[in-house]
């Protein structure tokens, strides 16, 4: 009963407050640029206004289109409740599989860009294309990070994983230490910040997949996108810096681990905030440039795990 209510409240807790995470970024990277920036609770402010406005969509557009921002946070919130956030445990040890959490990471991505090209837009296509190109130049890394952690400790279970990491029960503690380094770098990469969010140019090439979306669907995506920044820091303090998650499924300990739980993502957040103010914008075209770097760091890993290291 426990794991079935823990499963319901975990994903629902984060959708609450994903948009106070996401406003505490813009909060910290106006500090951080010396302007007085937005509320932290903006965020929902703005998906309040997007829900009260019109549905509208292209008039070519298709299935993918329609079906694209009920299917991100549906995928989003099942993510939520597989893997372990607050507790060493997946809360659907079903669910809880790596290659199966990579899956369900790479599915919204997918959509995301088939759903850009269905609009039939230029701008919406491009943004499609970069979302593409950061797919392929991230998620192979993301994919050897979590094999080499699994390696090391004998298990694909995430929530397993989480709890040899904590034991130290890992073969090979170098190659594990650095599979965290490159899932810290693809972690700042998916939170999109600088040089990786394009910046100059956010209408036309990140923000193109929603420059065909308004009202209710927008504010579904915005929420989801969020969620999924909040679930990608979550992952990787979870399983690389599991201290402090919840060892029993009781009510006082579940606290702790929540508490926890936020106080490391807000870590996470703010650091992923002073590395952004410190790199300059970049071209689009050079994205591959600042991303060989991280590939070569799981790769890396995964030598010292053949090594033995």
């Amino acid at each position: 009963m426990s794991e079935i209510l823990l499963a319901l409240v975990q994903p629902l807790l984060l959708l609450v407050l994903a948009p106070l995470f996401s406003g505490f970024s813009r909060v910290l990277r106006a500090k951080l640029h010396g302007r007085k920036g937005p509320s932290i609770l903006q965020d929902y402010y703005d998906l309040f206004k997007l829900l009260k406005r019109e549905d509208l969509r292209p008039e070519h557009s298709g299935l993918p289109f329609r079906i694209m921002p009920v299917l991100f946070l549906a995928t989003v919130l099942l993510l939520g409740a597989a893997i372990p956030l607050v507790t060493l445990q997946s809360p659907i040890p079903i669910l809880g599989d790596f290659i199966l959490v990579v899956y369900l990471l790479v599915l919204p991505r997918f959509f995301f860009a088939l759903s850009s090209v269905d609009s039939s837009g230029a701008y919406p296509s491009v943004g499609g294309i970069r979302e593409l190109l950061v797919s392929a130049l991230i998620e192979p890394a993301i994919i050897l990070a979590l094999f080499t952690v699994a390696i090391s400790t004998g298990m694909s279970n995430l929530g397993d994983m989480c709890t040899a990491v904590r034991a130290f029960a890992i073969d090979t503690p170098v190659a594990v230490v650095i599979a965290g380094c490159a899932m810290a770098a693809c972690c700042y990469v998916e939170l999109g910040k600088l040089p990786f969010d394009m910046a100059e140019a956010e209408q036309e090439i990140q923000e193109g997949p929603l420059a065909e979306y308004s009202g209710p669907s927008l504010a579904i995506l915005k929420l989801a996108m969020a969620l999924k920044q909040m679930l990608m820091g979550g992952l990787f303090v979870s399983l690389f810096i599991p201290f402090g998650n919840a060892v029993e499924l009781t009510l006082p300990a579940l606290a702790f681990g929540a508490i926890w739980f936020y106080i490391k993502l807000t870590i996470v957040f703010l650091v992923c905030a002073v590395i952004e103010n410190t790199v300059m914008r970049t071209r689009f075209n050079s994205l591959s440039r600042n991303t060989w770097m991280i590939v070569g760091c799981s790769v890396l890993s995964f030598v010292f795990l053949i090594v033995g290291v």
